[in-house]
């Protein structure tokens, strides 16, 4: 499930974050006419009109802004940083998911996640649209070519968290984590106008390493409510059973430990080769995803001094060492692209680069 982000990345119990965007509108590798009506589903277009205000009605961007400083101080913080034509739709797109994971986190309703694949209906029709955040989210959609596939692999990671899913392997971990988080790197990487796979890859990196850092933090809340997200096969390697976990998680607080260190390594590889991404991007976006990045990637730093136990503690980024990373990240911003930028991508997000970059294609989800 979309973990709360830090109060992020993430968009997780909002898992999410992640780069966000820019005014252009992309229906496959070049722009096109912000008045055209036709939204991509990822099977080709499909017509759609908008309502009102080209993202959605007078006071729903607002209604979004509401939305993130309420959920996510962490990205809030960092959304300061981003320019106007970038902060509404990341706005707007930070909304839609936190409504969709609060509907599956905060519902007993069976069908919990069917109404969310009507929500996304509406959307992409264009008809029958409810309340301000379905509303701008269409008109973010139609502006940025957005496909709806993408999104169907966001609502597929909700599903696995209603099951709840086991994950055996960091493989099937990190499919999760593609699913609730590079998702939204990916969406993000287009509003921003950057389609080239490489781009989408390096976003979907920074969602990788955001979510794995949201299952490092979350263990024991998680444990909770009966969900597990790291590796089985890793956690049978350290003596540690599942189900003896879950019933008392603090009587296998040392095991678990180790699993979480060797987590937020993971997650340090795929801040370094993502920052290849960030540092190619426009530069007036630049700081704000490099904040967001340090922000998340210091909850990994605050996780190990706490000997990484997140079973009996949460890790909590202070608000003054917060500011001082907005400082580094503004530094960081004249940073140069490294080889990495070009690295291929995980098997586990290559659906993801695909749909991006190539929206009209059907795709397969991996």
């Amino acid at each position: 499930m979309m973990h709360q982000t830090q109060n992020v990345p993430s968009i997780s119990r909002g898992h999410g974050p992640t780069d966000p965007s820019g005014p252009t509108v992309s229906r496959g590798h070049g722009p096109s006419d912000p008045s055209d009506p036709t939204v991509s589903r990822g099977h080709g277009p499909i017509v759609g009109r908008a309502t009102g205000h080209e993202l959605g009605l007078p006071g729903d961007v607002e209604a979004c802004h509401a939305l993130l400083a309420r959920g996510s101080k962490s990205f809030a913080a960092a959304a300061l940083l981003l320019p106007r034509r970038v902060r509404d739709p990341a706005a707007v797109l930070y909304a839609f998911c936190r409504v969709a994971d609060d509907a599956v986190d905060l519902s007993d309703d069976e069908g919990r996640v069917d109404r969310l694949r009507e929500r996304l209906d509406r959307v992409y029709s264009g008809h029958g649209l409810r309340g301000p955040v379905e509303r701008a989210f269409a008109g973010v959609v139609r502006r940025h070519a957005l496909p709806e596939r993408v999104f169907s692999a966001l609502l597929e990671g909700f599903s696995w968290d209603v099951a709840p899913r086991r994950y055996a392997t960091i493989s099937d971990t990190t499919a999760y984590a593609a699913r609730v988080a590079s998702t939204v790197g990916a969406a993000m990487t287009a509003i921003m106008g950057s389609r080239q796979p490489h781009m989408v890859a390096r976003a979907c990196d920074l969602g990788l390493a955001m979510q794995l850092t949201n299952i490092a933090r979350d263990v024991g809340e998680d444990a909770a409510s009966g969900r597990l997200y790291l590796p089985l096969d890793w956690l049978a390697e350290e003596g540690v059973d599942a189900h003896a976990f879950l019933r008392a998680p603090r009587g296998s607080l040392a095991g678990v430990s180790r699993v979480v260190r060797r987590l937020l390594d993971v997650a340090d590889g795929l801040y370094l080769r993502a920052d290849a991404g960030i540092a190619a991007l426009p530069a007036d976006v630049r700081p704000a995803i490099y904040a967001a990045r340090f922000i998340y990637a210091d909850i990994g730093r605050v996780i190990r001094e706490n000997r990484a136990d997140s079973v009996t503690s949460r890790a909590v980024v202070p608000g003054v060492r917060k500011a001082a990373l907005l400082g580094r990240a503004m530094l960081a911003s004249w940073s140069s692209p490294t080889a990495a930028l070009f690295d291929p991508p995980a098997p586990e997000i290559t659906f993801l680069v695909d749909a991006i970059a190539h929206p009209g294609n059907p795709g397969e989800d991996g």
